[in-house]
């Protein structure tokens, strides 16, 4: 799971709750203090939070760009369902149109951004309609189901929580853990995190990442402007599919050096110029 540098936002962003068509979303909300270029909504990836995304939103607000980060349906702060239907891709992607729905862009528009599992999510939102954002970035996301050991994970995760508790299951994962990760001093926020999750999110968005059609191909057919990010190694997906999915979608592309599968919290500097120099170029909205 991602692990952020802390989980406390910076001065620049705020806590709040995202009233939306389709309920309320917990959001951090970071605001430049000049008018912004547009609007970034990031949305996080399996386990993780909107916090993942703590170390991006100063550098992003100092490039002029508002982000709003999300927990999805089910994820820490925000409310679930304990029905694993209400955790149907269709039902996810829905509520980011929701989301979407609920923030004023302005005239710079609205740009979608989603980490790993955030990313196929943000793709299904996008093939349900396109009409709200300006462009798409997939984030270490890649074109269809993850790699077999990934998968062999998920399965042995939703096991796990079919019949433990998760704080039950938390103590199992640690007891896993490297040496060089059983204290880092975070333990109490990832804990907090953790146990706030909905099992039935977890076991539904599994599934969904074990079994994940290729759509690139319906991608590309929309025609919006696409940013393939990732880190230099990735034991999700293969590096090389990440490049092979941005040939097949004309999209930019960019490895960040020294990052695995999170470069949003292993290199964030390198990962907001990224990210920012994507947005920059595109014609104005």
């Amino acid at each position: 799971m991602s692990r952020p540098p802390t989980f406390a936002p910076p001065p620049c962003a705020r806590a709040r709750v995202l009233r939306t068509e389709r309920g309320d979303f917990a959001v951090l909300d970071a605001v430049p203090r000049t008018p912004a270029r547009a609007t970034a909504l990031l949305l996080p990836g399996y386990t993780g939070s909107k916090e993942d995304f703590i170390a991006l939103l100063e550098p992003l607000c100092a490039a002029g760009y508002r982000v709003v980060a999300v927990d999805g349906r089910g994820q820490y702060e925000s409310e679930g369902t304990d029905r694993q239907e209400s955790y149907a891709q269709g039902e996810l992607a829905r509520d980011v149109l929701a989301q979407a729905a609920a923030l004023d862009g302005g005239d710079g528009g609205l740009h979608l951004l989603g980490h790993s599992l955030g990313g196929q999510i943000a793709r299904a939102a996008v093939l349900l309609d396109a009409a709200p954002f300006r462009s798409l970035t997939l984030m270490s996301s890649g074109p269809a189901e993850v790699v077999a050991a990934q998968r062999d994970k998920v399965k042995m995760l939703s096991e796990a929580l079919s019949v433990l508790s998760m704080d039950e299951v938390w103590q199992a994962m640690r007891a896993l853990d490297p040496p060089q990760d059983a204290d880092t001093g975070d333990g109490a926020d990832m804990r907090r995190r953790w146990v706030a999750h909905h099992p039935a999110q977890l076991i539904a968005t599994g599934a969904q990442l074990a079994a994940e059609p290729d759509r690139v191909d319906e991608l590309a057919a929309v025609g919006l402007p696409v940013h393939v990010l990732s880190g230099e190694r990735d034991d999700v997906w293969p590096v090389e599919l990440f490049d092979s999915m941005a040939r097949r979608l004309g999209a930019c592309r960019t490895t960040i050096a020294g990052a695995e599968h999170s470069p949003n919290t292993a290199r964030p500097q390198e990962t907001a110029k990224a990210l920012a120099a994507f947005w920059d170029g595109l014609p104005a909205a």
